[in-house]
């Protein structure tokens, strides 16, 4: 098998294997193609490592693109003979070209061997396409693959068939990509209209007590899809416009989940900014619907992230006014993940700052993180809120976080996530 290889160091020691263009082995591709008949092409289009370049600059997109290589190598390995040829793709297109060269049996070719082909890369990058853009990006790596084949004709010059049949590899992954995405947004709509989400609930604890405050809403998508976790759903639903749509359904299913809720407890509801815009959630809807599930607007807490909140302090400001007269309470979720945490705190004025757990997990051994957690719980302190410290699983954070007079904890030391016990 050709595998035009050039090992490049990088100044940090690693050996990047870097595959040449299959441009530069044209004309032994022509021969071969005259001689055969036939080339048989697949294309696993990379495109989206570009987000890698703009994101981390060249040195890191030609890492991932190594990567990507390696993976393409190992899974075609067994299936390539030693005139078939793996290659990068011309100028600046970023994608991995598969070149079968070897076969006189055209029909077995392209009814067999490429799309077995295909399929094998498939799903050798949806097992281990995380690594390719690993640490750079933590989602899985997009990348189709489509295949063609050209039949040779002798009054045609050999490159330029041989660069259509890449062209139209590369369209056939891309309309697969197109026809998977479609396939998807449509299973988000199902989920969507169908309500198909559950919602679980985990406690907010005292620190100095260990009484309930309350429970933080935490949705579920379908156990047995790639939609179970909050991450995946959220960002389908952005993927596909839905968000909003997403946001309103689950505040609904936590509220009507919650019925029943012990009295003295906090529902703590996750939600957009934007959630003052829907109409089922806004003056006497909203009350009408609270009173048939026996919950007051003093028992909800609307946690609204920092993250979006910074984005737009106006529309945060808006809606916890709104809300704020109607007696419900806000809570600033994620604090601290964001740059200008501290501004976020004292422009928003909430009732309760959830700090993130990337602050709390270790704060016990970590004094960088206690006098920040000390900070926060000064500014907290000014303007009459309350810090509750998210992700504690240790005695001894929990430990660290009493010492520093936070009133409330949540995290699996406490309990996780689980269907809430109704009080008919």
């Amino acid at each position: 098998m050709v595998r035009p290889v050039s090992n490049e160091a990088s100044h940090s020691g690693n050996d990047l294997l870097l595959l040449g263009s299959y441009a530069e082995q044209m004309p032994d591709i022509a021969a071969r193609f005259r001689e055969r008949g036939a080339v048989g092409v697949v294309v696993a289009d990379a495109s989206a490592l570009e987000r890698v370049e703009r994101g981390y600059g060249a040195f890191a997109h030609r890492k991932a693109t190594s990567k990507l290589a390696k993976l393409v190598l190992e899974a075609c390995s067994r299936e390539l003979g030693p005139q078939d040829l793996v290659a990068m793709g011309e100028g600046s297109n970023d994608e991995i070209v598969v070149l079968l060269l070897g076969s006189s049996d055209h029909a077995n070719l392209h009814a067999e061997r490429l799309p077995a082909l295909c399929e094998k890369l498939r799903e050798a990058i949806a097992k281990n396409g995380a690594q390719v853009t690993y640490p750079y990006i933590r989602e899985p790596l997009d990348v189709p693959v489509g295949y063609s084949i050209a039949l040779y004709h002798p009054g045609l010059r050999e490159e330029r068939q041989v660069r259509v049949a890449v062209d139209r590899a590369r369209a056939d992954a891309q309309l697969d990509q197109r026809v998977a995405v479609r396939a998807r947004d449509r299973r988000f709509l199902d989920l969507l209209l169908g309500e198909d989400v559950t919602i679980l609930y985990e406690p907010i604890v005292s620190v100095e007590t260990r009484e309930v405050l309350g429970y933080e809403a935490l949705v579920r998508g379908p156990w047995d899809s790639d939609l179970h976790s909050p991450g995946a759903l959220f960002q389908r639903a952005e993927e596909t416009g839905l968000l909003f749509e997403l946001d309103c359904l689950c505040r609904r299913v936590a509220l009507r989940s919650a019925r029943g809720l012990e009295p003295g407890r906090k529902l703590f509801l996750n939600c957009l900014p934007t959630a003052i815009h829907d109409p089922a959630f806004r003056g006497d809807v909203l009350r009408r619907t609270l009173e048939d599930l026996r919950l007051r607007p003093s028992d909800v807490v609307f946690e609204i992230s920092e993250k979006e909140s910074i984005a737009n302090f106006s529309i945060f400001r808006e809606a916890r006014d709104y809300y704020g007269e109607l007696g419900f309470q806000i809570a600033l979720d994620d604090t601290g993940v964001a740059y200008g945490s501290l501004e976020a705190v004292m422009e928003l004025s909430p009732n309760f700052i959830k700090v993130d757990m990337s602050l709390v997990r270790g704060v016990d051994t970590d004094p960088a993180r206690e006098e920040l957690l000390r900070a926060l719980h000064a500014v907290a302190s000014k303007i009459d809120a309350a810090i509750i410290a998210e992700g504690i699983e240790t005695a001894d954070e929990l430990a660290a976080i009493a010492r520093l007079g936070i009133p409330y904890g949540q995290g699996y030391l406490f309990g996780r996530p689980a269907p809430l016990r109704r009080n008919h």
